[in-house]
């Protein structure tokens, strides 16, 4: 029988892990396509400054008021905001805030870098 052309997944029934933003929730890392992964994503504090060789990741903030630092660069955030982030771009989110994270393909925990 084919694999069904969708998932369903419930977010809150996900364990939170740890991630360099804080904690997360990750759905949809096991698909066999890969096109795409969803993380419900907690800060707390200044996170540490990551980035991706391959991932192209798509914030939206839900909840809290903070800054992402981009390059370098500190911009504000505030429920509503959305910021895309493409690989090579050094980020980290500050404050305590919670936002949903799109990466693009799927999250690989072996594309996260570090300086």
């Amino acid at each position: 029988m084919p694999e069904p052309l969708f998932r369903i997944c419930q977010l809150d029934e996900i364990p939170e892990v740890p991630c360099p933003c804080g904690q997360t929730r990750r759905a949809f890392t096991d698909d066999t396509d890969q096109i795409a992964s969803l993380h419900l994503v907690n800060t707390s504090g200044e996170a540490r400054v990551h980035y991706h060789k391959n991932m192209t990741e798509i914030y939206y903030f839900l909840s809290g008021e903070g800054e992402m630092e981009l390059d370098g660069i500190s911009h504000r955030v505030r429920p509503g905001s959305a910021v895309m982030i493409k690989p090579g771009c050094r980020h980290r989110a500050i404050g305590e805030m919670q936002f949903i994270n799109i990466p693009i393909p799927a999250f690989d925990p072996k594309d996260e870098w570090f300086d």
